[in-house]
């Protein structure tokens, strides 16, 4: 294929010089006249391993080129990758500055061209950004419809520096966020015969990818400091406490845990987590962290409350108790605490001019208040102590009362007899299998989805 590729920093020279080895006719494109002259020496205008020698090569090979003119570019090719930068404002909001630049000049240079062309947006940019930004600019410089008269795909790349070239050729993935079909077609042919799952999505699904990948290897690199630096305060090896961690591929590294849903509870995450800030704090070792993930769930639990009283309804009925579904454990609950400030509104509603009042009904086929015993049971008697009144004894109780339903289980039998299409009110807090379906009703919300 005849690719360009708008912007020669890491991403771009390491993507041209790649593509270019796989076989494509490529043109780097760049302001810096320097990083254009190296290219065209067949020399790296970065510091990377192995990209030196891949560039002098498909340099002497004539499969690679450069140019400091986009409109030459785009007239001696059918895709272009762009790879400019897009750095932090002031503020911390990100700069769209060369994206919109680069953008107007592909553009009016497919004016001109004529013919489809297809443009790959490879910089990281936040969700909307293409649609809501870039897409707008390109169909008023090109005069035409994207998708139709020009295609338009987001490909985040995953290169580590210092391991790019290794990390094109062995991806962890690919991630196509298409336009059309066609688009995406075009993109899957770039990287033909490469290794890793290929998933060709909505294109504001791929720029949120990008996000979710860095913002994580952040978390999990803050995380191991933030361990490390508390065992060593308590004269435990780090090391070891991790290489222990790591092994563990049922729970720790692995799927689990990591699907948005509803706040946690139980008798040992908050608990355990508690004890370990309060540890690092006696030791005068700060973990911002590890110390905000209890306020970080408890704001989670109040997105479902605000979700509740967006609805503008009062009568409310909450399906599910314990902490973990086919279970009767109550012990910090979030399903619990979530009904806590709905009750308390709805004792207090008279005291509080203006404020909402709730009559909340429960249900939950696993909770039976005459069995529970020991600390289950105690913390009932201390911290939920209106739990009796609330407590339905049937489903069809709870439906037939609420004018809202908070939905916290997947227990078949409630499952089967929330009300579907006739515009009643859902609040979903653990994405319900046929959520999908749902969120084209008007009274379906989701708390995290």
């Amino acid at each position: 294929m005849r690719v360009s590729v708008l912007g020669l920093g890491y991403v771009g020279c390491v993507s041209a010089a790649c593509l270019a080895s796989l076989g494509h006719e490529v043109i780097g494109v760049d302001v810096n006249q320097v990083k254009v002259d190296l290219v065209n020496d067949g020399k790296a205008p970065v510091v990377e391993e192995r990209i030196g020698e891949l560039i002098a090569e498909v340099v002497r090979t004539g499969a690679l080129r450069a140019t400091a003119d986009v409109r030459e570019a785009i007239m001696g090719s059918d895709v272009s990758l762009v790879c400019v930068g897009t750095p932090s404002e002031p503020n911390g909001s990100l700069c769209t500055t060369y994206l919109e630049r680069v953008t107007e000049q592909i553009g009016a240079a497919v004016a001109e061209r004529g013919g489809r062309h297809t443009v790959v947006f490879r910089s990281t940019m936040l969700p909307g950004t293409c649609l809501n930004l870039l897409v707008p600019i390109l169909e008023k410089y090109v005069g035409g419809t994207a998708g139709v008269d020009i295609g338009v795909a987001v490909n985040p790349e995953f290169l580590r520096e210092g391991t790019s070239v290794r990390d094109f050729f062995d991806p962890p993935k690919t991630v196509i966020g298409e336009l059309d079909a066609a688009s995406g077609d075009m993109v899957a042919a770039l990287y033909e015969g490469l290794p890793g799952e290929v998933f060709r999505v909505p294109i504001p699904t791929a720029e949120a990818i990008k996000y979710a990948d860095n913002a994580f290897h952040g978390l999990k690199i803050g995380f191991a400091n933030e361990l490390g630096a508390i065992c060593q305060a308590l004269g435990v090896d780090s090391h070891q406490v991790i290489d222990v961690f790591l092994a563990d591929r049922k729970l720790n590294i692995s799927p689990a845990y990591l699907r948005p849903g509803f706040a946690f509870g139980g008798s040992c995450l908050p608990k355990d987590l508690r004890s370990l800030v309060h540890a690092a704090q006696r030791a005068d070792v700060s973990v911002p962290i590890l110390s905000h993930v209890l306020p970080s769930n408890s704001a989670h639990l109040q997105r479902a409350v605000e979700l509740v009283e967006r609805t503008g309804k009062r009568r409310v009925g909450l399906f599910g108790l314990s902490f973990k579904p086919g279970t009767d454990d109550l012990r910090e609950s979030p399903l619990a605490q979530a009904g806590r400030p709905l009750r308390a509104r709805h004792r207090h509603a008279g005291r509080a001019p203006g404020g909402p009042g709730y009559d909340l009904r429960i249900y939950d086929p696993n909770v039976n208040l005459s069995r529970l015993l020991g600390a289950n049971r105690e913390y009932i008697e201390t911290r939920l102590p209106h739990l009796a009144q609330l407590l339905a004894g049937s489903l069809d109780e709870v439906l037939e009362h609420a004018e809202v339903y908070l939905v916290g289980t997947r227990e078949p039998a409630v499952l089967s007899a929330l009300p579907h299409g006739d515009g009643s009110v859902i609040v979903d807090l653990i994405r319900l299998p046929d959520a999908e379906a749902r969120r084209a009703e008007p009274g379906y919300v989701g708390l995290a989805w």
